[in-house]
């Protein structure tokens, strides 16, 4: 299966067509809005800013890791618009891990699904990239800032 069959909606409930982002890179993050590294959707916005042309930024709210992400999908939507000013994409809240793992988490962390490499999403604002063909690029722990040189090399 491919990183573009993946069905998963947006925060107001309408299907995402991942297709639409064929030949741009997406960078998949887990957000929340009460976690030490909420100040990234600033960065994240900056960095889709400079580099909507080819890459598209997708967040993904989930409230697994300290229940940092407790709001509705209205309450998320204000958070994000009022304090960073998103106009990327949020989807609607998922498990990233475990029994209820959605789709879209379960090939980004798979390699028998992304045939790249398995990993674990280990806390808020991990982020993975995927190229302009489908393909895993690489992941990036929470730490790692979202105009981090270790991202925007691949959007050059």
């Amino acid at each position: 299966m491919s990183i573009y069959d993946i069905k998963i909606d947006s925060l107001q409930g309408k299907p995402v067509d991942l297709n639409s982002y064929k030949g741009k890179h997406i960078l998949f993050v887990n957000v929340a809005s009460k976690c030490g590294f909420t100040p990234q959707y600033r960065d994240l916005e900056k960095l889709y800013q400079e580099y909507q042309d080819k890459l598209m930024v997708i967040g993904v709210p989930c409230n697994q890791f300290g229940n940092q992400e407790p709001g509705s999908s209205s309450e998320i939507q204000e958070f994000c618009q009022v304090n960073y000013g998103v106009s990327f994409l949020i989807t609607e809240k998922v498990d990233v891990k475990g029994g209820n793992q959605h789709p879209l988490y379960s090939w980004l962390t798979k390699k028998d699904q992304n045939s790249k490499k398995s990993s674990t999403v280990r806390w808020n604002f991990q982020k993975y990239l995927v190229d302009d063909e489908g393909n895993l690029v690489d992941y990036y722990y929470s730490i790692t800032k979202p105009t981090s040189s270790k991202i925007t090399k691949h959007l050059k």
